[in-house]
């Protein structure tokens, strides 16, 4: 770090620059000049030059982040230039001076290591709390010197300079063993430091970043001297880290640190000279001693992994989890437990293996249990951890001895593995298949993630899966599943354990398997995980086998069998699995065979110090074990005996064992002591004998720790237990325990030969433990001939049964319990049978989505015909009854304002999204637009009263109500909402505004609409057609509405029934904004209450037709007919329309049927005059006509009123027509009627209605004005079609209003013959003619002479057109030709929108607003949260939704190409209808990839607007305060 002396302008150029951080201004300057050679390369030295000045400003800098950036900006202009970066680090030691400041730079936060020996340790460790760590202050260094290590000759110049690689190393070791962590044995830690956070990012940038830099460079034979260089001084810093650490042979308990770079630079350079360099693994190794410890630390990891699973680090808090999940994690895995791994298993390959298993038991703290005794002492682990370690203990070594990721697999095999791996877990996308495949993290490294490998192998292994919309209305991506036979032959759960972040993946990947096998009928039952052959091993780790072929090991997998044969406790399936599988990968792996037969004769002799003969396992799983000695507590059952004389013993758990090895010689049938510590202790003490006589004073004490247990224990006492079994016979009844049968196995070479020579048995790859027993025996009968005879004669000795275990006193407690416990189950069982059959009877009824009685959801009636009244069932308090006057019962409903009707228009065309400045969108042709003119035209000229009942409202801003078909007592409800208001659980809803969700659906509702209390009664009265004539019915007609207020809930009386349908109707009034309900000229006048009300129930009738598709063919009952209240809703609307009275002087239905006598002498007053009856909208007519008689109505009167109006609409039809036509045709028209006015069906045949239509309306001045819209062709055909047309959208709403009412179906029919079957399902059909000569004029039913009626109808129009020619013809109702309702269309790619949209101005403010949007309903372009909108504060997209949507708006954000929707008061994120080419959402645009739409989503997102089901669809709703 010398004084910086400045000899030019340019050096105190830079100076300046870095004494102020880096001002923006001075880093473009000082870039600017680089394109000149010469300044290039003398500002590359300085720069160099002032390296170590930079490193300090930066650390004392308080915007690091910011300086940070601007330092990497200048650097990776220069580093990255291989010819400047050489020339550099030759002339201004580049390298040295980038070393030495990145040591310097951690010198200053370095604290004592407490790892080992606290109060000796020389070791000092980065401080993973300090800022510099914490806040990543080192990134622009390392990540420049990972830069100028990407070029191969400064690389070269690295690895070849000896005295650069001891300070690297010197640096690594910096952080070797920091972020200590400490297990907390008494409370629960005060505060969980979040260091390791720090701790892992420090370890992958600042030293394995490196490593991946430099070891690219280490790829072919010539580079050899290189990885020589590394290994040689990662040996002595790891020489010199044990040697301060003070590190002899046992790691300090209860401590464990996740960061050993060293250890991990000596693996990945090992991995690297056997893959690539050819280079001798035995010439690099350290010696034996040297290789004892590396292993220790690396082990201690994968032990402390298995204790943080098994919660025995709880008292750390859940950083401890977060440790061991980031350990194994996607981008730290290569890094980490994958060279911890890979150092083991070079550590097992070249050490003595009884040693090797005997330290992994003893790390993972279960060499206690692994006794043949029943029960036993553990003094380092608490018995309920017993078993989640053992299963952590074997499933290591099944990792250890299975993987092969440093053992000769290709590259390309390992990315096939990995993203099995992946895909097994879950269904991944294809991005974060590219974040979960372990990457080389070192940028430059040259491993493109992505690459044509990623591509093929992906397609190689998984199908993609579309993206769909759930029915739940989740949204699913574009996904990859595995394909069939990835599952049958590639899925390895050994893989998927070793990259499972979260326990629970395991799981998930094997429900998938099981899945997966009964689908395809491999396999019905629970599989266990399949055994999968292994890639063979690179030559330089054959040792590995070695660990499966040892006594040790051999002895563990016999107690362990021998333990789950006797049922002891703390094991499990999982146990038995992974002992299993090790004794498959030793029958897989077994060394050469010797001969059989010198290998029997030399049995005797050979087994006098040990259980097994050999070490093969082959020979050993036949070796009869007769007695074993085990060392058990007092109080154990196997005490009862005293020891005969001959017998050994097994002691697996104690060192004091060891001493009566000599006694027992003599014995030679008998097996003998075996104690794990004791020889693991041995086997060191042989090995360090060899390297130094000194050490030996510092291991022995150690010894007889072990067993100094408290005396409150009981005392140990030998005893001896007969076995009688090996390895075989306990397999062969395992597989009788786990089928449950006597003699299950049977072995299958007795019946075919053939499985011997063939042993690769498909039959055999999948099931579950009895399958994996099965496929063991058939191999080990393969590998011998002792052993295939062997296993004949133990299945032909007929298998006694398991001794059964004397019960004791505790062990019948535990039994009474078991069966106490059955029988309540079988209680709980039957209980919840019956509460399902209930439960199904009620869905049966009350929601049979299918069924063809559509009629309201709740009617039980159909069971019981004779019952009069309707019974309804309440989802609260579960009682059924009839809704009374006094208890309301009451349908749970959504009532919404919605302007769907309005955005109709009248062209097939849908419009699109606007995405050029010349397109633009109009709403002047929308359907509310159009109503909305017409209204105003009408209030113009005409008396305001009746121009309100001329027309229907709520196109903009209807009040549409649904519901999901429960009921409740309406009392019940109150004090369901009490309960919620006091609920102080956050609701996605606010109870304030009587929102809710049903009790038993949860769907989201705001009121509940009373049930009349009617009887069905009415439904069977109207189907015995009476023999009125039609003049008797009209009369009857008339009389029934002159008896208002004879309703038969009387309202003087206030009844709970009647409070109720005012609220509710209170609440409908409310549903909507003023705007959409007030029309008239003098406010609150009662028309327009009356006008709204009989406006809801046209809107929810012509919704529910939009919901069927715009026309009845389809028929039946819909789902949306099925759950439809709307019987309910006229009850309530029927009840407060007749408040309103009708002056009979003004009844429409007087106009309608009967001709009036006077001209009347009023006209001439002052008032306006009535609406003529031409001009009024006939729906609208029916509506007030039926909500205005008394209910239930009969059948009789409905079709009768139905046929009156069928007349004014036929000749409204025929108005339109004939100014539609040319003067000619108009002249011929009436000269062909006038002819055949007086035959027999004049009244009936159109043409004669039209011509005396024409020649009374040429009275007046309509036809004059010469500008026509001429129809194209006037023959009778099209005629004819031109009248259905315009008559059907009245027939359709009768019908639909006829099905609500009287229920009955709706007939299905082709599109061409909608107009005759709608006519005769209404009665205006007489008798169903065929259809050839069929016309619409003999659906005509003249209550009086038809052309009187027309006469006076065309008068009223010939009257007005005398005051205002020119209005006449616009107000004559035209032909409705409504499209349904769509969003506007999208462009195929996103990047079209984005372009236009994302610079697009506000209107206001003219800005670009930082957060645009546009609706997809009306294509308005808003600015979402923005300020300079805001009205009243109100934010624009929340007026917009108001305005446009009447509080429904769906919105597109287009810097996230995410749509929200805003309903009411709430909103939600709804997802994005454009994905990329992966079928994945880029929310955000983060990733950048190009989208492009999915039609699907977008018509899924059109049906949920369409049909009104955001609140129930989409889940995660919020408030947005109106700030959106």
């Amino acid at each position: 770090m010398d004084v910086l002396k400045h000899k030019c302008f340019l050096e105190e150029l830079l100076f300046w620059t870095i004494k102020y951080e880096f001002p923006q201004k001075m880093v473009t300057f000082l870039l600017n000049m680089l394109p000149d050679q010469d300044y290039k390369i003398a500002f590359t030295k300085t720069f160099v030059q002032h390296y170590a000045f930079i490193m300090k400003t930066l650390k004392k800098s308080h915007e690091s982040d910011t300086m940070s950036n601007r330092i990497v900006h200048i650097s990776v202009q220069l580093f990255s230039n291989e010819e400047l970066a050489r020339q550099v680090t030759e002339e201004c030691q580049l390298l040295d001076i980038m070393v030495t400041v990145l040591l310097y730079m951690m010198e200053s936060c370095l604290i004592k290591s407490e790892l080992q020996d606290e109060e000796n340790s020389l070791h000092v460790v980065v401080n993973c709390g300090e800022a510099l760590l914490k806040n990543n202050t080192y990134w622009p260094l390392v990540s420049d010197f990972i830069n100028i290590l990407s070029h191969q000759s400064v690389a070269k110049k690295f690895l070849e300079d000896h005295g650069l690689l001891v300070t690297w190393m010197n640096f690594v070791s910096f952080f070797q063993g920091m972020n200590l962590n400490k297990r907390e044995l008494n409370e629960h830690v005060e505060f969980e430091s979040q260091t390791y956070y720090a701790a892992f990012a420090a370890e992958l940038e600042a030293c394995a970043q490196p490593m991946w830099g430099l070891l690219s460079h280490c790829k072919v034979r010539e580079t050899q001297e290189y990885t020589r260089n590394v290994v040689r001084y990662c040996l002595e810093a790891l020489q010199d880290w044990f040697d301060a650490i003070n590190f002899v042979d046992e790691p300090a308990p209860n401590q464990v640190t996740f960061h050993l770079p060293l250890h991990r630079y000596f693996a990945m350079f090992l991995s690297k000279a056997v893959k690539c360099q050819e280079l001798d693994l035995d010439t690099i190794l350290p010696d034996q001693e040297m290789l004892m410890k590396l292993m220790i630390h690396p082990l201690q990891i994968q032990a402390s992994l298995s204790e943080i699973h098994s919660n025995m680090w709880v008292r750390n808090g859940l950083q401890i989890k977060g440790q061991a999940m980031t350990y194994v994690q996607s981008h730290f895995c290569n890094s980490m437990i994958d060279p911890d791994i890979y150092l083991l298993q070079v550590c097992a390959s070249r050490l003595d293996p009884d040693y090797f298993i005997s330290s992994v038991f003893e790390r993972f703290k279960v060499v206690d249990l692994l006794t043949m005794a029943s029960q036993h002492q553990n003094t380092v682990l608490d018995s309920e951890h017993e078993r989640s370690m053992l299963e952590g203990a074997l499933t290591f070594l099944v990792l250890l001895l299975s993987l092969r990721l440093h053992l000769g697999k290709t590259d390309d095999e390992i990315l096939r593995a990995e993203m099995v791996a992946q895909l097994c877990m879950n269904d991944r996308t294809h991005s974060s298949l590219l974040d979960l495949i372990p990457e080389n993290p070192n940028p430059k490294s040259g491993i493109i993630p992505g690459s044509l490998s990623f591509e093929s192998v992906l397609s190689a292994v998984a199908d993609f899966k579309a993206p769909v919309f759930e029915p739940g209305g989740s949204m699913q991506q574009g996904m990859y599943t595995p394909k069939a036979e990835v599952w049958d032959k590639e899925f390895d759960p050994v893989m998927v354990i070793l990259r499972t972040v979260y326990r629970r993946d395991v799981q998930s990947a094997m429900d998938r398997y099981t899945a997966f096998l009964k689908q395809s009928g491999k396999f019905p039952g629970n599989p266990w995980p399949p055994y999968k052959k292994r890639t063979p091993l690179h030559p330089s780790y054959k040792g590995l086998i070695k660990l499966l072929h040892c006594k040790t090991l051999h002895i563990v997998l016999f107690t362990l069998l021998y333990k789950i044969l006797m049922d002891h406790q703390n094991l499990s399936e999982h146990v038995l699995c992974m002992v299993l599988y090790l004794i498959e990968l030793g029958l897989e792996n077994s060394p050469e065979q010797e001969s059989e037969e010198e290998e029997s004769a030399a049995g005797q002799e050979r087994c006098h110090d040990s259980w097994f003969p050999g070490s093969n396992l082959v020979s050993n799983m036949r070796h009869f074990i007769n007695y074993v000695r085990v060392r058990v507590p007092e109080t154990a059952p196997e005490v009862k005996k005293e020891p005969p004389a001959s017998t050994s013993s097994d002691g697996l758990a104690s060192s004091q064992c060891s001493r009566r090895k000599s006694l027992q010689r003599e014995n030679s049938g008998t097996a003998q002591v075996f104690s794990l510590v004791a020889e693991r202790r041995k086997k060191f003490q042989e090995i360090i004998n060899r390297n130094t006589s000194e050490a030996n004073q510092v291991v022995r004490p150690k010894a007889s720790m072990k067993w100094s247990a408290p005396g409150a224990t009981p005392q140990l006492t030998t005893a001896i237990l007969e076995v009688k079994e090996s390895i075989l016979s306990l397999l062969i009844k395992l597989h009788h325990k786990l089928s449950g049968k006597q003699n299950s196995y049977y072995p299958p070479w007795l019946d075919d030969v053939d499985v011997l020579i063939h042993p690769e048995i498909p039959r055999y790859s999948h099931g579950d433990g009895m399958t994996a027993v099965e496929r063991i025996l058939l191999k080990a009968a393969v590998q011998s001939r002792l052993n295939k005879r062997i296993i004949e004669e133990i299945c032909r000795k007929v298998t006694p049964p398991v001794p059964p275990k004397k019960i004791s006193s505790a062990e019948k407690k535990t039994l009474d319990k078991e069966e106490r416990r059955q029988k309540a189950r079988e209680r709980q069982q039957k209980l919840l049978a019956e509460f399902a059959s209930r439960q199904k009877s009620f869905m049966e009824t009350a929601m049979d989505v299918e069924s063809p009685d559509a009629d309201i959801a709740m009617e039980i009636a159909t069971s019981e015909q004779h019952v009069s009244e309707a019974i309804y069932d309440c989802v609260i308090c579960g009682q059924s009854g009839p809704s009374t006057e006094d208890r309301p019962t009451g349908l749970v409903v959504l009532l919404q304002a919605s302007s769907v009707l309005g955005q109709c228009r009248n062209s097939t065309e849908p419009k699109k999204l606007p995405t050029t400045e010349e397109e633009q969108i109009y709403s002047r042709d929308t359907c509310a637009a159009l109503h909305d003119v017409r209204l105003s035209t009408l209030q113009r000229y005409f008396k305001d009263s009746s121009c309100l009942q001329a027309v229907s409202i709520g196109w903009e801003g209807g009040v549409y109500v649904q519901t999901c078909g429960h009921t409740l007592h309406i009392d019940c409800h109150k004090s369901y909402m009490e309960s919620l208001r006091n609920d102080q659980v956050l609701q996605g809803f606010s109870v304030d505004k009587g929102e809710f969700t049903c009790p038993l659906c949860r769907q989201f509702a705001n009121s509940v609409l009373p049930c009349y209390p009617g009887n069905n009664m009415e439904r069977s009265l109207w189907q015995s057609h009476s023999n009125k004539c039609m003049q008797d019915l009209v009369q009857e007609v008339e009389d029934l509405q002159e008896q208002l207020g004879t309703f038969p809930v009387s309202i003087s009386s206030e009844t709970n029934l009647s409070k109720e349908m005012e609220s509710v109707m209170k609440d409908i009034k409310s549903t909507t904004q003023k705007k959409y309900t007030d029309y008239s000229k003098s406010p609150g006048s009662p028309d327009n209450d009356f006008l709204f009300m009989y406006s809801v129930a046209r809107t929810n009738l012509e919704l529910e037709l939009v919901h069927r598709g715009g026309n009845l063919c389809s028929g039946g009952a819909s789902t949306a007919g099925k759950r439809s209240c709307l019987n309910q809703l006229f009850h309530v609307l029927a009840m407060h329309m007749r408040l309103y009275s009708i002056d009979s002087a003004y009844n429409p239905w007087r106009k309608l049927t009967q001709p009036m006598q006077d001209k009347n002498p009023e006209l001439i007053s002052e008032e306006l005059p009535e609406v003529p009856v031409l001009y009024r909208d006939v729906s609208s007519l029916l509506l007030i006509q039926i909500l205005t008689m008394p209910q239930p109505l009969h059948k009789e009167h409905f079709t009768c009123i139905i046929k009156v109006l069928f007349t004014l609409l036929y000749t409204q039809a025929l108005a339109a027509l004939s100014v539609k036509c040319s003067a000619e045709d108009r002249m011929a028209w009436k000269e062909s009627g006038a002819l055949k006015k007086n035959t027999s069906g004049g009244e009936k045949s159109w043409e004669v209605l039209l011509g005396h239509v024409v020649s009374e309306l040429s009275k007046g001045k309509i036809f004059e004005d010469g500008e026509t819209e001429e129809l194209t062709v006037v023959n009778p055909d099209s005629v004819e079609y031109y009248l259905q047309q315009f008559c059907l959208p009245f027939l359709r709403i009768t019908s639909l209003l006829q099905h609500h009412l009287f229920g009955g179906d709706l007939p299905s029919c082709q599109e061409d013959e909608e107009f005759t079957v709608l006519a005769s399902c209404l009665g205006l059909l007489p008798s169903f003619q065929s259809s050839d000569q069929f016309t619409s004029a003999s659906c005509l039913n003249w209550p009086v002479p038809a052309f009187d009626m027309i006469s006076q109808w065309c008068s009223e129009l010939v009257s007005f057109a005398d005051r205002h020619p020119d209005q006449v013809k616009a107000l004559l109702i035209q032909e409705p030709k409504w499209d349904l309702p769509r969003l506007l269309q999208l462009p195929e790619n996103y990047n079209t929108i984005f372009q236009y949209y994302h610079r697009k101005t506000c209107t206001v403010c003219t800005k670009v607003p930082k957060d645009p949007a546009v609706c997809l309903v009306c294509g308005t372009f808003v600015c979402l949260k923005g300020l300079c909108c805001k009205q009243q504060s109100y934010c624009e997209c929340v007026l917009h939704s108001q305005n446009c949507g009447a509080g429904t708006g769906i919105f597109l954000l287009i810097n996230a190409s995410v749509i929200i929707i805003i309903r009411g008061h709430r909103f939600c994120l709804w997802g994005s209808v454009y994905l990329d080419a992966h079928g994945e959402e880029d929310r955000d645009l983060r990733r950048g990839k190009p989208l492009y739409i999915c039609k699907e989503r977008y018509k899924v997102l059109e049906q949920q607007w369409v049909s009104h089901t955001f609140d129930h669809i989409n889940k995660r709703w919020g408030p947005h305060y109106n700030g959106l």
